[in-house]
């Protein structure tokens, strides 16, 4: 399989890469830099996603809104809408989206970002992560995406091989903790790369 690759070098996404590669699949990395190796493209670049994405099977997406204190939800919706339209011209249907945890539900009508333990840091990047999902529920029905949101924590960690998967609820553990290695949350992509389970709709990923 080809995969191009949208933040490479990010602490997701090169695992990502690592776990695609490991497999067997080509990897062409994109980032804003063009470091390491790779491609040099912003995702909101419609025109140069096409042109990097023809001839690929899929487009991954793994990039986050800033943490600077800046506007968080427009930039990382511009740099999914780039992607989305940019695989259409180049016509790759197959869009997996790394997504954040913050729209899962807690309860019913109840997302983990609206609740009051929530941290601020984090807060921002959450609730643009969520109208991205949005925005593809409503935009990218013409594709064949899937949106997957990690555990709460995610972190560098072990590549075990061994995790659950789940719908729109947030998984966690009989302590409570909601967690995944950055290392199994590429296992669970890659597998849903090879083996698509979960078209047009968001999954998530714990232990």
């Amino acid at each position: 399989m080809k995969i191009l690759l949208i933040g490479a070098t990010g602490m997701i996404g090169s695992r990502v890469a690592a776990e695609a590669r490991a497999r067997g699949h080509e990897v062409t990395g994109v980032t804003r830099s063009g470091r390491d190796g790779t491609a040099r493209a912003e995702a909101r670049d419609a025109d140069a996603v096409a042109k990097l994405a023809g001839g690929h099977d899929a487009v991954v997406l793994a990039v986050a809104p800033p943490r600077d204190g800046s506007e968080t939800v427009e930039p990382l919706l511009a740099d999914g809408r780039g992607v989305l339209a940019g695989a259409r011209r180049a016509g790759v249907r197959r869009v997996v989206i790394v997504g954040g945890a913050g729209s899962l539900e807690v309860a019913p009508g109840t997302r983990l970002v609206d609740t009051p333990d929530f941290p601020d840091l984090y807060r921002n990047e959450a609730l643009a992560q969520g109208a991205l999902l949005d925005a593809v529920r409503a935009e990218a029905g013409d594709l064949d995406w899937t949106y997957i949101s990690p555990a709460a924590e995610i972190g560098p960690g072990e590549r075990t091989g061994e995790f659950r998967l789940g719908g729109d609820r947030l998984l966690a553990d009989a302590e409570g903790n909601s967690r995944i290695s950055a290392e199994d949350y590429a296992v669970a992509l890659v597998d849903e790369l090879e083996n698509p389970q979960a078209v047009g709709r968001r999954i998530t990923v714990a232990y």
